[in-house]
């Protein structure tokens, strides 16, 4: 029973962690891919983007046919479709293409990370469901560690375009790992009930249920303040402090291991102290941490050790935050898992897009605007966190 656990674990995060790698392999080729095709730091960024609002949109759509037809045809579907828009965006003659490619290649990623929280729900619930939604993100946030050193390497040996030949290859182990060790979770007697009309009706729902969308909320303001960071790093510590792609890659990686570190204690602190009064301290904590970072920035101390520090601290309150939000969101809503997690990450990345467009308005070579939006997404995550937190839930 426990290494099937494990394994179901190591499977959904492998087929979650598929989008992400696509983003964090591709962060240290920003500054060289501007380069290559002439293209400015805005067009650049615009092909960043792109995938972002594609995962949030393509999710829309994966949900509810998981619940109509299974889970596991969208996967296959989800994965194809990736695998031939990284295969274009490699021969990518120039930024407009690219950028094209880059939505395409969104639309087939966002297929892992919707279907894999359903499944979780499918599974389990309650304490179980945060202990496996925390082990998929161990698996899921290695990403953030390899992927930028791994994209680091791979554009010093064979330039950036090979970033993308290397993600193709990832989709194609993530085809191999789901039809030998995933079964199906959504068996068709649980699909009876699943139908286009029922999926309208079940947006309805959860548009109407306060508690679902507060939580929904939470998590997407916490994701966008990382969402800030992905964007405007790479610009920000090669550019501005001087980093190389490798050392960048490096910095990257410790604030992603801080925030892999303390999403494992989910399942622990929740059971101790319950899932709600850990997020509730969580974001004060994150809220805390980030407000003094802008206001260190805005008195004029913009050493990169204590900016990377406050990152550090910062986001491992958050590693608590994202998937505890995500099991408590889902919690009530077993019977349209699929619909439930298809709309929590579609305004998750639509905010975020969102949140990246503010700051990216503001881009003036410095760390302020990234500190600035990292920083006024956590107070709004705390806002959600009070007004939704606050009551007790149905």
């Amino acid at each position: 029973m426990r290494s099937s656990f494990f394994r179901t674990a190591l499977v959904l995060g492998l087929l979650s962690a598929i989008g992400p790698f696509a983003v964090d392999m591709y962060l240290p080729a920003l500054p060289s891919i501007g380069q290559s095709l002439s293209a400015s730091t805005g067009a650049v960024q615009a092909s960043l983007m792109a995938f972002f609002i594609s995962l949030g949109i393509g999710q829309i759509v994966y949900g509810p046919v998981s619940d109509m037809v299974g889970r596991k045809a969208p996967l296959y579907f989800g994965l194809l479709l990736f695998a031939a828009g990284s295969v274009g965006c490699a021969l990518a003659p120039d930024i407009h293409t690219l950028v094209v490619l880059r939505f395409v290649q969104g639309l087939g990623a966002c297929a892992g990370m919707v279907v894999s929280r359903a499944v979780v729900r499918d599974l389990h619930t309650g304490h179980d469901a945060a202990r496996l939604m925390s082990l998929l993100m161990l698996v899921f946030s290695v990403s953030p560690i390899l992927a930028p050193l791994t994209g680091s390497l791979l554009i010093e040996v064979a330039g950036w375009r090979s970033v993308f030949w290397a993600v193709t290859v990832a989709a194609a182990l993530g085809l191999v790992l789901m039809a030998t060790s995933l079964p199906e979770t959504r068996p068709p007697a649980q699909r009876v009930d699943s139908s286009v009309g029922s999926a309208i009706a079940g947006y309805g729902v959860l548009l109407r249920d306060r508690h679902f969308m507060g939580l929904v909320f939470i998590g997407a303001f916490g994701i966008s303040s990382f969402f800030a960071y992905l964007a405007n790093s790479s610009f920000v510590l090669i550019d501005h402090y001087g980093l190389t792609p490798r050392e960048y890659s490096i910095a990257f990686a410790a604030n992603a291991a801080s925030f892999i570190g303390l999403s494992q204690l989910t399942g622990k602190l929740g059971a101790r102290f319950g899932l709600v009064p850990m997020v509730k301290v969580a974001v004060i904590g994150y809220a805390a941490v980030m407000s003094l970072l802008l206001a260190l920035n805005l008195a004029g101390i913009e050493r990169l050790d204590v900016m990377l520090a406050l990152l550090f601290i910062g986001f491992g309150f958050l590693g608590l935050v994202v998937p505890t939000t995500a099991v408590l969101a889902l919690e009530e809503h077993g019977a349209i898992a699929g619909t439930a997690s298809a709309l929590m990450g579609t305004l998750q990345f639509v905010v975020g897009a969102v949140v990246m467009a503010i700051v990216g308005v503001f881009v003036d070579g410095t760390a302020r605007p990234m500190v600035a939006g990292i920083a006024g997404s956590a107070l709004v995550a705390y806002a959600f966190t009070a007004g939704t937190l606050g009551r007790t839930p149905r």
